[in-house]
C-alpha cells in the first residue's frame, strides 16, 4: 500500500534527524578507545618526553588512554609512514617535528608526500637551538666567528647529531646567510659530536637547548646565540644569530599530526584539548622547564607552518647538497 506523500515526508525527515544524530553522537564519543602517538625516535629524547606529556594531559581530559609508541628511523620517516597508512580515524597520530618538513627535501625516494598526506592538528611547542664554541676557540661573539671562519675557509667543522637534524640544517642556513664555509662533519648523535667539541675534533654546534644547556651553566661551552629572532628566558644574556645575520631563524618544533581525511570534528576536538593544556599555567611551565615557549593555534596555523618550513628547508638543504638514501 503506497505511503502518503506528506507521512513520506515526515518519515524522510525523520531519518535524516536520526541520520545528523548519529554523526553527532560519534563526534561527542571520541575516542571511545585507546589512542596511539606514534614518535619517529627512540624514548628519553626531547621529542618523545613532550608526546609522553602531551599523551598524559590529552588521557586526563579526554578519558581514553594515550599511549605513544616509538618506532626509531630513517629520521623519523618509519612512523610518518605508518600513520600515513593507518585508519584517518583519529586512533593514530604523529607527533610532527621540524625533522618532517626537512625530509621533504632531504630524501629523494619517500613513499608518501608529508604536506598531502598529513593532516595538521596543532602546534605544541618550540626550542630554540644554541650557537657553542669550546672556550678557548678564538671568536667570542657572532661578527668575530664569522670574520674567523671567512679568513680560514674550508678549515672549521660544524659538528651535528647527523644529517637532517635541527642541529645540521640550522648550521647549514648560518653558513648560507653568513657566508661562512665550515665543513658539516655528521655524528650517530649528540652526545659524541659534543665529545669531539670538548675535544677540540669540531669547532661549533648548533646544539639543541636539552643537550647544551648543563654545559653552558657548567662553562664547559661558550653560548654565541640562540637560533630563534627573540631572546630565550633561559639564556637571557645571549644575543640572538639575527642580532648580527638579518633574517636568520632556525627552532625545533613540535605538534601533532593525523593521516589525511581525518574527520574534522576530531581534529578540532584534539586542537580544543592541547590549546587547553597550552594556556594551562602548570603545564606550560612544564614545557618552558624543556627550553621551550608553547606554540598555540588552530589547525590551519599549524598547516602554515608546515607549508613553510617545507620551503625554507628545501631551499637550505638544495644549498648544502646533503642527501639521505
Amino acid at each position: 500500500m503506497p505511503i502518503p506523500r506528506r507521512r513520506f515526508l515526515r518519515l524522510a525527515a525523520g531519518t535524516a534527524a536520526l541520520t545528523v544524530g548519529a554523526r553527532a553522537g560519534f563526534a561527542q564519543a571520541y575516542p571511545s578507545r585507546p589512542v596511539r602517538i606514534v614518535v619517529g625516535f627512540a624514548a628519553g629524547g626531547p621529542l618523545d618526553i613532550v608526546a609522553r606529556l602531551m599523551a598524559q594531559w590529552l588521557s586526563d581530559r579526554l578519558g581514553q588512554q594515550f599511549i605513544v609508541e616509538n618506532r626509531a628511523g630513517a629520521g623519523g620517516n618509519i612512523a610518518t609512514e605508518a600513520v600515513v597508512n593507518a585508519a584517518p580515524d583519529g586512533y593514530t597520530l604523529l607527533k610532527v617535528s621540524a625533522s618532517n618538513t626537512v625530509n621533504t627535501t632531504l630524501y629523494d625516494r619517500l613513499s608518501f608526500n608529508f604536506l598531502r598526506d598529513i593532516a595538521p592538528v596543532a602546534g605544541i611547542m618550540r626550542t630554540p637551538n644554541v650557537m657553542v664554541v669550546a672556550p678557548s676557540f678564538p671568536a667570542k661573539t657572532v661578527p668575530e666567528f664569522i670574520a674567523y671562519a671567512r679568513a680560514n675557509p674550508g678549515k672549521l667543522n660544524m659538528g651535528s647529531a647527523g644529517n637532517g637534524t635541527s642541529q645540521h640544517v640550522a648550521g647549514e642556513l648560518f653558513k648560507m646567510m653568513a657566508h661562512a664555509n665550515m665543513v658539516h662533519v655528521p655524528y650517530r648523535g649528540a652526545a659524541q659530536a659534543l665529545a669531539d667539541l670538548f675535544g677540540g675534533q669540531v669547532h661549533v654546534m648548533f646544539g639543541t637547548t636539552p643537550t647544551s644547556i648543563e654545559y653552558i651553566r657548567a662553562g664547559k661551552l661558550r653560548p654565541l646565540a640562540v637560533t630563534t629572532t627573540e631572546r630565550w628566558d633561559g639564556l637571557p644574556d645571549v644575543p640572538t644569530i639575527s642580532d648580527f645575520v638579518p633574517g636568520y631563524e632556525a627552532s625545533g618544533w613540535f605538534g601533532l599530526g593525523a593521516p589525511r581525511n581525518t574527520p574534522a570534528d576530531i581534529v578540532d576536538t584534539l586542537n580544543r584539548e592541547i590549546n587547553a593544556g597550552l594556556t594551562d599555567a602548570k603545564f606550560k611551565a612544564r614545557l618552558e622547564g624543556l627550553g621551550g615557549t608553547v606554540l598555540t593555534g588552530s589547525p590551519a596555523d599549524f598547516g602554515k607552518l608546515l607549508a613553510d618550513e617545507t620551503e625554507k628547508w628545501a631551499r637550505v638543504v638544495k644549498f648544502s647538497g646533503a642527501r639521505v638514501d
